[in-house]
Parts: C-alpha cells; sequence; structure tokens
C-alpha cells in the first residue's frame, strides 16, 4: 500500500483536529436529539374549584380598593367583595340585576384568598368557574332566574365606521383588560378582546345598567380607552374628574376613540334572584 504523505505545520494539523472533533459532536448531538421522544406539555387541569380557599369578612371603608386577580399562575385573590358583587363578577351580571337574599349581601364585606389546581394560570372564566363553585359551598347560594325589564345600554357601531385594531395574538390567549385609575383619568388597554369580553365589563363594574353587545362584531382586538371618570361609574368607587380634566368623558371616547356608541334604552334582561345565602362557613 502507498501512504501519501502530506506536510502540514503543528497549527494547521491542531487545527484540522478541532474542525473533525466539533463537526463529530454536532452530528453526535443532533443524533441524539432525533431520537428523544417529544415531550408532550403537561395536562391542564380541571378548574372546577379551589384547592383551598380563606374567606374573611371586613370592615366596611372609604376608599377602599376592590379587585379581583390573579397573583402569580395559582393565586386567586379577591378584596373587599360583597356577595352580591361576588355573585356579579361570577354570574357575569350588571349587580342591579340581582335582587332577593338576606340584607347582608349588599352591605358585608370580604377578602378571598385561593389556591388554584395545578401551576398553569386559569383563564377568566375558569377563574369565575371555580368563584360560583364557592358560592355554592361557601356561602349556600341558590337562586332561580327571571326575565325582568331593565333599563339598558346597547353597544353599537357608530356611523364613522369602528376604529379597533385586530388583535394578533394567538386566539388561545387569554383576553386582558385591566384598567389602570390615574388622576383625572382611566386608561383601559384591552388586548385580544372580543365585544363580548368588553360589555362584559362594562356592565360587571363599569357602568350603572347592563350593556347588550349589537355591533355584530365578531372578531378579538386591541384598543386603548382613555377617559375622564365620573360619579355613576365603579359604583361611585372612583372620584369624578374636574370640569376641566383633559380626557374626554366616557361615552365621548367610546365613539371618538373605539368607533362605537352606548345608546340608552330599555330591554328584557335574565336577571338573578337569590332564594338562599348564608354567610361564609369557617375557614
Amino acid at each position: 500500500m502507498k501512504t501519501t504523505q502530506t506536510n502540514l505545520s503543528e497549527s494547521e494539523y491542531q487545527t484540522m483536529l478541532r474542525q473533525i472533533i466539533l463537526v463529530a459532536l454536532i452530528v453526535s448531538t443532533s443524533g441524539i436529539l432525533a431520537q428523544s421522544p417529544a415531550q408532550s406539555p403537561a395536562p391542564r387541569p380541571k378548574f372546577d374549584a379551589f384547592e383551598v380557599a380563606t374567606i374573611k369578612p371586613v370592615e366596611p371603608a372609604d376608599k377602599t380598593p376592590r379587585y379581583i386577580k390573579m397573583e402569580g399562575s395559582n393565586r386567586f385573590v379577591e378584596k373587599y367583595y360583597t356577595l352580591k358583587l361576588m355573585i356579579a363578577a361570577a354570574y357575569d351580571l350588571n349587580p342591579k340585576t340581582i335582587s332577593g337574599g338576606p340584607s347582608w349581601v349588599d352591605s358585608d364585606h370580604y377578602d378571598i384568598l385561593a389556591l388554584t389546581p395545578g401551576e398553569v394560570r386559569p383563564s377568566h372564566d375558569e377563574q369565575m368557574s371555580m368563584l360560583r363553585n364557592l358560592l355554592t359551598d361557601r356561602f349556600k347560594l341558590t337562586f332561580h332566574r327571571e326575565q325582568k325589564e331593565f333599563s339598558i345600554f346597547e353597544l353599537e357601531v357608530a356611523k364613522s365606521g369602528p376604529r379597533l385594531k385586530k388583535s394578533t395574538a394567538s386566539p388561545d390567549d387569554p383576553a386582558a383588560l385591566i384598567s389602570t385609575v390615574y388622576p383625572q383619568r382611566i386608561l383601559l388597554p384591552a388586548r385580544n378582546a372580543t365585544m363580548g369580553d368588553f360589555t362584559s365589563l362594562l356592565q360587571r363594574a363599569l357602568l350603572d345598567r347592563p350593556v347588550v353587545d349589537k355591533t355584530g362584531l365578531t372578531g378579538k382586538y386591541d384598543f386603548d380607552l382613555e377617559w375622564a371618570p365620573d360619579n355613576s361609574q365603579f359604583g361611585g368607587d372612583i372620584a369624578a374628574a374636574s370640569p376641566d380634566a383633559p380626557s374626554p368623558p366616557f361615552f365621548t371616547a367610546v365613539q371618538q376613540q373605539l368607533g362605537l356608541r352606548l345608546v340608552a334604552t330599555k330591554g328584557p334582561v335574565d336577571a338573578l334572584v337569590v332564594d338562599k345565602a348564608e354567610r361564609p362557613t369557617d375557614n
């Protein structure tokens, strides 16, 4: 066998050797990764009920912030809600459409701290499903529905047309509508939100009457709404802006910034009548 001799310097030889080793490592690693089975994502828990929940009565106080939110992936926090307001949140209702029950339903205030199953953050709908279970279990809530006529707002598209940006988020991403209160103004950034999500927020927390979606818009949208609040909003819990506030009033802002309008009218609403409620059981 004839041997061919190649004259390489020591540095050239070391460089070539490193290249051969690097290629071998890449090929070896690629083979290992290709042969490893793909890991399936962890199954999503069933959010039927909170794993544990603490309910604490709190004394009524002026200017106490009221909110429901998730802290991290599995801490559900509710601050300074009456049972009536909890029902409104859990069943997506305007508080005025809830009647019946003992007098304390609309006067006693509670804080709730609860843990949700697993480590996956529940969606808003899943949070409300667990809250409904809690109201049944701990407040012994029972009710029935009656259709009644109320003063309502209908949300419509303004003559100028909608001024909404279609969301680029994944369809599976939850909607985000969180109001931030500043002096003289409120800012509502909405992301991946449907008109149903928007009207739900309006009637549950912001306006003083039920809101019905009549826009016919079926997409998911991103938008920012800024306005000067008045005493009729958020149950009177937020101070009204001064007449010279730089932001427009709410109804004007909705039309100018979103290309929508709210029309006051009357119409039938599926109201909720509380048949029974008890102060919560011990934690």
